[in-house]
Parts: structure tokens; C-alpha cells; sequence
């Protein structure tokens, strides 16, 4: 599927356009609104936007900021509206938008800030209808907004106009649904201190806008999504209302769109290309549908469902189905390294040569365990020589009372054995004193961050040696581009990928795992996973890389879908506690970690929950049962061509 195309398949009311990554779709929609920005600034007329916050227009605001610099785009002439604004809100508050609009677009700018509005969330209670007005009337008086930029909640908000928002609403004070002050509860530090109200343009000043791009990524938004594209107009999903509009398009990465109907089951909405992938995925849903192992399907069920073509295709439901349950089956082994004077031909790894050098890259400490923790015990346990890469320090996810606490220990050590009890209490009293001053602000200070760094290190190699891995071969690379202090990070660089094309030279490993799940909320798994196949690239012409794999694993965010898996490996219920007390070591991310993301749980109840989840469905298609399953995907570095996006 050329997913470059806009598709407008009948089960879509909304155009759709789908891009492999979050980055290339705020590209595309960046481009767009600096396209109308130069044709208005050669006629000397105003461009008006109406902009949205959180996390979705990140990406866009630093494409804007780029062509601003780089390209000398001018927004001298642009007005710009945003959506709401918390209520009450102090504009200097960390948590205010009209802050994050100027730190993460205005200020880097040449924009006039008496062209910007946002809604002011420190008026009194009684003048709010009046402003409300005044707001929808500047608007107006503007002419209107020539393109608005949306995101979309959980909840199917756009703005704050939440679940029971009509059609016919206008900029007004709402109060927020429970599922939306649980998401913002991580950046308020818990929801007791999520503000209950906020000022917001209403669903019909939006539809207003001459041109809208709704922004969507992510699987978390992929449900909502679907809903709203292919669902009735509803007032339960606001963003639905967005049908009613001539020119809109919903701007996806391939995560954010699983669940459109063209992705999802392409066999409903119209012609499918039968390629291997595809009739494994299509028996797969209909192994769901019917509540039926794969092995017991019927070409009764197949015409039921819509699947005639895959029939007409495959010749008879009952080769089909012995070539998609076999195919499943071959994916399983016990043997994550390969299983020594085995015979291979249907194995998902070569049984020799054994043992192998195998490099797992974590891209924080802590991935490793969470996503392939019990892979990671069988290996070391079959005798292979693993090395451990921590690609990132993580030390920004360590709160800032896990620092003094560790600090309190070295004084504490300092004092039992006499060691440098000078120097010690010198640096102890200084950082002491800076964490009183400035609370929860350790992440500006480089020595707090060392401190922070090492707290994950060490939770890192007790990890490491609970899983056998010995300690010579635990790698810290530390790559520049995450150490900033802040959730901004650095472009990946070449001094990124040196550091991993050198660990690769030095121990040339016949297996390498990487983690291919790109939903953690920074992208820092993205730029990790960049960052090795860059390497890759580097080093593929060498005699080792010839005989080597890659594997992909995933866990901590998402999981792969079960079409996609080409090496499953089974955990058993001992080996899942092993697991879980793996994960335990890293007691700084215990708990409430300091980014869990919009997912409740722990990290170590993702991971398990979704292993489970993989063995169960494993166990519905007719497969063995198990415990949990982990679950990987190759990467064909050397033929890029075999690949599938992820």
C-alpha cells in the first residue's frame, strides 16, 4: 500500500493520509501552512492560525522554527489563535500554554506578540463571558482562521470541547473529563492537582477555519481515531463533528492509523493485495471473528466474512489454513540464539555458529528487561556471550528525591569509613542546598544529573548480573545527543553513531536486538534505533555483518501484532517471576516512574500483561499454550528490501 496517497475508502468519512513516521507527517503539514505564510506575505495580507498544544504539534513547531531560520520564512505577518488554555492558570506557571506556546514556538520566532492570542486563564469568573465573546469576535474580525491545527485526546476532545460538546458550541468554559485530567495528571504531578476547567474554542468555532489538519499519533490515539473517521457524528466523540467540514485532513503515523478499516482489514474496504503478510493477517482476523483455531476455519467462514478473494487466491480453505497455522508455528522457539546440531531450515535462528556473540541496545536502562528480559535469561543461561548496550543515561527519569536520597548515602558512607570526608561533605552540602532552593529543577544541574546517571547505572548492572550477563561486557555509551537535561534532545549526529560503530567492530556480534517499539512519549527510542541503523549502514560491508541478525523487540509500549512476528519465544511461569524481579532491580523507575506515559500500569505489568496477551492469542489460533510469549521481528539490513515498516 503506497501510504503517500491520500485514501478516501468508503468506510472513511474524513480524508486520511498516513505517513511512516510522526516526523514526516509534521513535515508535510509544516510545509503546507509555510506555503500559505509566503503566498500571503507577497500579497501583504495577514495569515491567520488557530494552533493547538500538548505533545502532537511538537514535532510541527520545530519544523516551523527550522524553515524560519534556515529559510528565512517570516512570521512578521501572522496572527495566531490557540485553543484553549487551562482554568484558573497563571501565565508563568510551567503548566500554562500560553508558556509552552512561547517556549516551544513564539519566542523563536520573528512574530509579533501583539498578534498572538491565547485564552487568558487568569480573568475572574465574572468577566469570562465577555472575554469569550471578544475572543470569537477577533477571530472574526480576522477574517477567520485560514488553517487551524488540531490534535486529538483520548477522549475524542478537540480543544477542550469533551464528550457531550455539540456541534454548535463557541469559545466557552468547560469543564474537563475525568479520562483527560487523568492524562495530564504526569505533567501536574497528580491529578489532585490537574485543574478541573478550561477555557476552550468550541466545535463550531473550529469547523469555521477555511482548512484543518487534525495531528494523530501513536497506538494510544489509534481507537479514538477510527471512531472518529469512520464512526456516525456523535457528541460521545466530539472530533467526529469534524466530518461536517469541506477541507480537513487527519495527518497519521502508521501507529495512529491501525485501526482505519483500510489498514486493520483492507479485505472490507475494497480490492487487497494478497502478498504472505496479508493472508496471515486476514486469517488471523477471522480466526478472531469466529472464535475458531485457525485449523478449523470453513470456506463457509470465509465467505461469511467478506474473504472470497483470499479463497479464489489460495486455492482451498483447508491448504490455507495448514499454511498459515505451520508459518505461526515455525515462529516459536525456545532457542533465542539457535539450537545447536538442530536442523535449521525452519527456525527462526541459525543453529550455528554456537555459542554467539549477541549485543542487546537498551535504549534507557532499563528496556532490556521490560521488553525481553526473559530472552535476555535464556540466552545467558544457553551459554551465549552477551553484551548489554545502554545507549542513553536515562538520568533526567530519576526524581529529584531519589538524588538526595543517594546523597545521603555517600555522606553517610563517607562518614562510617572516613573516606574523603572533606571533599564529600562539600559537594553534599552544595547539592543539599541547590535541591532546597530549587525543587523539582535537579535536571538543571549537571552534578544532580551525574548523580542521577549513576542511580540508573547501577540499577542497570544489578540487572545485569541477576540475568548472568557478566559485568565486562555492560556498555554505558551515553550518546550525546539524549544528554541535554531537558526532554529536548540534540539531532542524532555522526559522534552518536561512531560510538555504536565502534562497540559493533569490538565484539562483532552475530546477533543484535534493538528495540523496535517507537511509542515511548520522547522519541528517544526512535533516535536510538536510528542511531543503529546508521551503524549498520556503516559497517554492513564488513565480513562479520554478512552473519548477522537483527532483531527487533518491543514491550514496554507496544507489541508487535502477531502478522508481523517471525520469532517467538516462550516463557514459562518461573522464568516471567525471573522476569519481573529483573525489571524490580530498577528500583528508581518503580512505582510511579517519572514518565510513565497515559498507561497506568507498571512497567513491569505492561510487559507482562502484553506477554501473556501474545501467548494467549497464540493459544486461540490453535498453537501450544503458554505462560507468555516475547516476541521479535527481523530487520534485514543487508536487503532492506524484505523489511516492513514498523
Amino acid at each position: 500500500m503506497n501510504t503517500s496517497v491520500v485514501m478516501q475508502e468508503h468506510k472513511e468519512k474524513i480524508a486520511t493520509r498516513v505517513f511512516e513516521t510522526r516526523v514526516e507527517g509534521s513535515k508535510y503539514v509544516a510545509k503546507a501552512i509555510a506555503s500559505l505564510i509566503k503566498e500571503k506575505n507577497k500579497l501583504g495580507k495577514p495569515t491567520v492560525l488557530g494552533l493547538a498544544t500538548g505533545s502532537s504539534p511538537l514535532l510541527l513547531y520545530k519544523e516551523l522554527i527550522r524553515i524560519h531560520r534556515e529559510d528565512g520564512l517570516s512570521f512578521k505577518n501572522v496572527v495566531t489563535f490557540n485553543l484553549d488554555e487551562y482554568y484558573p492558570m497563571d501565565r508563568e506557571s510551567k503548566h500554562s500554554y500560553y508558556r509552552f506556546m512561547y517556549e516551544n514556538l513564539f519566542s523563536h520566532l520573528d512574530i509579533d506578540p501583539n498578534n498572538v492570542f491565547i485564552p487568558d486563564g487568569t480573568l475572574a469568573m465574572k468577566d469570562l463571558d465577555e472575554y469569550c465573546s471578544a475572543y470569537e469576535n477577533k477571530i472574526i474580525s480576522m477574517g477567520g482562521i485560514d488553517i487551524q491545527v488540531l490534535g486529538i485526546g483520548r477522549s475524542g476532545h478537540i480543544g477542550f470541547n469533551e464528550p457531550g460538546s455539540l456541534a454548535s458550541d463557541e469559545t466557552r468554559l468547560v469543564h474537563l473529563n475525568k479520562l483527560t485530567i487523568e492524562d495530564a495528571a504526569m505533567g501536574f504531578g497528580g491529578e489532585e492537582n490537574v485543574p478541573r476547567s478550561a477555557l476552550t474554542m468550541g466545535i463550531k468555532t473550529i469547523l469555521q477555519a477555511k482548512k484543518i489538519f487534525l495531528l494523530g499519533w501513536g497506538e494510544e490515539k489509534a481507537e479514538v481515531i477510527k471512531q472518529a473517521v469512520e464512526g456516525p457524528e456523535t457528541t460521545e466523540v466530539p472530533a467526529s463533528f469534524l466530518q461536517r467540514h469541506a477541507d480537513i485532513l487527519f495527518v497519521l503515523d502508521r501507529s495512529a492509523a491501525t485501526r482505519l478499516s483500510r489498514i486493520e482489514s483492507p479485505w472490507l474496504t475494497g480490492s487487497c493485495e494478497w502478498n504472505e503478510r496479508m493472508k496471515k493477517k486476514a486469517l488471523i482476523w477471522l480466526s478472531q471473528q469466529v472464535e475458531k483455531p485457525i485449523l478449523k476455519l470453513t470456506e463457509k467462514d470465509y465467505k461469511a466474512w467478506g474473504l472470497n478473494s483470499l479463497l479464489e487466491t489460495a486455492g482451498s480453505a483447508y491448504d490455507l489454513n495448514i499454511e498459515i497455522h505451520n508459518s505461526l508455528q515455525r515462529t516459536i522457539t525456545g532457542w533465542p540464539g539457535g539450537k545447536p546440531g538442530a536442523d535449521d531450515k525452519t527456525r527462526p535462528e541459525r543453529s550455528e555458529p554456537f555459542p554467539k556473540r549477541v549485543i542487546v541496545f537498551s535504549p534507557h536502562p532499563d528496556d532490556d528487561v521490560i521488553s525481553m528480559g526473559g530472552t535476555l535469561l535464556r540466552l545467558s543461561e544457553q551459554g551465549h556471550e552477551v553484551h548489554l548496550a545502554y545507549q542513553t543515561s536515562g538520568n533526567i527519569a530519576v526524581f529529584d528525591d531519589d538524588a538526595r536520597r543517594f546523597l545521603d548515602f555517600v555522606s553517610g558512607f563517607s562518614r562510617k569509613f572516613n573516606v574523603a570526608q572533606e571533599e564529600i561533605n562539600k559537594i553534599y552540602s552544595e547539592l543539599k542546598d541547590y535541591l532546597h532552593k530549587h525543587p523539582e529543577e535537579g535536571n538543571s544541574n549537571s552534578k544532580v544529573l551525574e548523580i542521577k546517571g549513576l542511580i540508573r547505572e547501577g540499577e542497570a548492572t544489578a540487572a545485569c548480573r541477576f540475568c548472568g550477563v557478566k559485568e565486562q561486557n555492560i556498555h554505558f555509551l551515553e550518546l550525546p545527543f539524549y544528554e541535554t537535561g531537558t526532554i529536548d534532545k540534540k539531532p542524532l549526529s555522526s559522534d552518536d553513531i561512531d560510538i555504536i560503530v565502534k562497540l559493533l567492530r569490538e565484539v562483532q556480534p552475530h546477533q543484535i536486538y534493538a528495540a523496535g517499539d517507537l511509542q515511548d512519549p520522547h522519541g528517544t527510542h526512535a533516535v536510538c534505533l536510528n542511531a543503529i541503523f546508521g551503524a549498520l549502514d556503516m559497517v554492513k560491508d564488513e565480513e562479520w555483518a554478512k552473519d548477522c541478525y537483527v532483531w527487533l523487540y518491543r514491550g514496554a509500549w507496544q507489541e508487535w501484532d502477531i502478522e508481523d512476528i517471525e520469532m517467538a519465544v516462550p516463557i514459562s511461569p518461573d522464568e516471567l517471576m525471573k522476569k519481573r524481579k529483573a525489571i524490580f532491580k530498577h528500583q528508581s523507575q518503580k512505582d510511579v516512574p517519572v514518565f510513565p506515559g497515559k498507561d497506568s500500569r507498571e512497567f513491569w505489568e505492561r510487559a507482562e500483561d502484553r506477554n501473556r496477551a501474545t501467548a494467549r492469542l497464540y493459544d486461540q489460533l490453535g498453537l501450544t499454550e503458554y505462560e507468555a510469549i516475547e516476541a521479535f521481528r527481523r530487520y534485514h539490513f543487508l536487503d532492506k528490501s524484505k523489511n516492513v515498516a514498523l
